[in-house]
C-alpha cells in the first residue's frame, strides 16, 4: 500500500539540536532546583535516548498501526486518568502523576493529547467517508460525538487539576474540527456561547467572590487569581523571570549563570533560563530555530498524504505552535501563566516521550508515499 521514502533528516537534525539546547538549559537551571531532584540534565538526556527508541519502533510499525488501535489507546488513556484521581499521590496540590519508584513520575495527560489526535482523525475520516455532503443535522450529531470524546478526558484532567493540558485538548479539537471542513456557523455559535459562559463566570468572580467559591471551589478561584496576577504584572515567578531576562542584555550573563531565583526554572520557565544565559541574541536564535522546525513540519502538508495523516498533522502543528507561543509569551509577561511547557526544551520524561512519539508519527508521514489515499 505504501512506498517508503528516506528518513526526513531535517527533522532528525532539528530534534538533535533541540535536545542539546534542552540539556544545556536544564543543566543551568539546576542552580535553583533542589538537589534531591537529582541530575535533571542527565535524566533529560536519558529520556531523549528512550524517546529515540520509541521513534525507531514507530517508524517500523507505521502510522496505520496506530490508527487501527486508536480506540484502544483512547480507552487506556481515560482509564489512566481515572486511576490518577483515585490512587495517585498529591504533588503540589495536584494528582497529575503516577510515581514509579526508582524511575520517576508518569503523567498520562501528556499521552492523552496524542490519543485525542488519533481518535479525532479517525472519526473525521469515517464521517467524511460516510457523508460526502453532510446535512446540518448530520454535522450536528457528528460534532456532539466528537465533543463528548474531548470532554471526557478534559473533565478528568481538569479535576487533577491541570488546566494547561485541558486548554491544549481544546486547541487540538478546534483546529482539527476546522480542518474537517464542517460549516463555519458551528464555530460562530461556539464562540458566542464561549463569550456568554466566560462573561457570566467572570462577572460572578468580580462581583460575588463568596458565591463563586461556593459554586466552583477555591481551586478555580486560585487559577483565576493567577491569571489576574499576570495581567497586573505581579507574582514572584513572573517578576523574577522577567528581571532575569531583562538584565541579560544582548549576549546574556553566560552559560550556567542565572542571576535570580524563580520557581519551575527547569520546566515552565525554561525559556527564562536560556534567555538570561544567552541574552537577546541567543533568544532570537532559539526562536528562529523553533520557527524553522515548525516550518519543516508544516511543509509536510504539501505532500500527497492520506487524509488521516493530514488531520493528525494539523493537530500536531497547532499543538506545538500554541505551546511555544503560550510558554514564551507567559515567560515574558505577554500571556497568562498556565503551566504549559516549552516542547522539546522543558524538563519532563512524560512530556518528552509524548513529543518523541509525535516525531515518529511525523517521520512516517514524511516517508510514506501512498498509492491510495483512503483507509479502509
Amino acid at each position: 500500500m505504501y512506498q517508503r521514502k528516506k528518513l526526513n533528516y531535517s527533522i532528525l537534525i532539528s530534534i538533535f539540536i533541540l535536545a542539546l539546547i534542552s540539556i544545556i538549559s536544564i543543566y543551568s537551571a539546576q542552580t535553583y532546583i533542589a538537589a534531591s531532584a537529582g541530575n535533571l540534565a542527565l535524566k533529560q538526556a536519558i529520556w531523549y535516548l528512550i524517546g529515540a527508541g520509541l521513534v525507531f519502533i514507530l517508524v517500523k510499525l507505521k502510522n496505520e498501526y496506530l490508527y487501527k488501535n486508536t480506540w484502544i489507546l483512547y480507552i487506556i488513556g481515560n482509564i489512566l486518568l481515572i486511576l490518577l484521581l483515585l490512587f495517585a499521590p498529591e504533588i503540589n496540590n495536584s494528582k497529575c502523576w503516577f510515581v514509579i519508584p526508582g524511575i520517576g513520575s508518569f503523567q498520562p495527560s501528556e499521552f492523552m493529547k496524542i490519543f485525542l489526535m488519533l481518535t479525532l482523525s479517525t472519526m473525521i475520516h469515517n464521517f467524511r467517508m460516510k457523508y460526502a455532503t453532510p446535512s446540518v443535522k448530520e454535522e450536528f450529531i457528528f460534532l456532539l460525538k466528537t465533543l463528548v470524546i474531548v470532554l471526557i478526558p478534559s473533565i478528568l484532567t481538569f479535576l487533577q487539576p491541570d488546566t494547561g493540558c485541558v486548554i491544549i485538548y481544546l486547541v487540538i479539537y478546534i483546529s482539527m474540527m476546522f480542518a474537517s471542513g464542517i460549516r463555519i456557523r458551528w464555530f460562530i455559535i461556539a464562540f458566542l456561547l464561549f463569550l456568554l459562559i466566560t462573561g457570566s463566570i467572570l462577572s460572578l468572580y468580580f462581583l460575588n467572590e463568596a458565591l463563586f467559591i461556593k459554586l466552583f471551589g477555591t481551586d478555580l478561584f486560585y487559577r483565576f487569581n493567577r491569571i489576574f496576577d499576570w495581567s497586573n504584572g505581579s507574582g514572584l515567578q513572573l517578576e523574577n523571570a522577567m528581571s532575569a531576562i531583562g538584565s541579560a542584555g544582548l549576549i546574556g550573563h553566560g552559560f550556567n549563570n542565572t542571576p535570580i531565583y524563580f520557581p519551575e526554572a527547569g520546566t515552565d520557565f525554561i525559556f527564562a533560563v536560556f534567555a538570561s544565559n544567552f541574552g537577546l541574541l541567543g533568544s532570537f536564535l532559539l526562536i528562529s530555530f523553533i520557527v524553522f522546525f515548525d516550518t519543516k513540519i508544516i511543509m509536510l502538508a504539501q505532500r500527497k498524504i492520506s487524509d488521516k495523516d493530514r488531520y493528525v498533522l494539523i493537530g500536531i502543528v497547532t499543538m506545538l505552535v500554541f505551546q511555544q507561543i503560550q510558554n514564551i509569551g507567559m515567560t515574558i509577561g505577554l500571556l497568562p501563566i498556565t503551566g504549559i511547557t516549552l516542547p522539546f526544551i522543558s524538563y519532563g520524561g512524560s512530556s518528552l516521550l509524548s513529543y518523541m512519539i509525535l516525531i515518529g508519527i511525523l517521520l512516517n508521514i514524511s516517508m510514506e508515499k501512498p498509492r491510495k489515499y483512503r483507509y479502509k
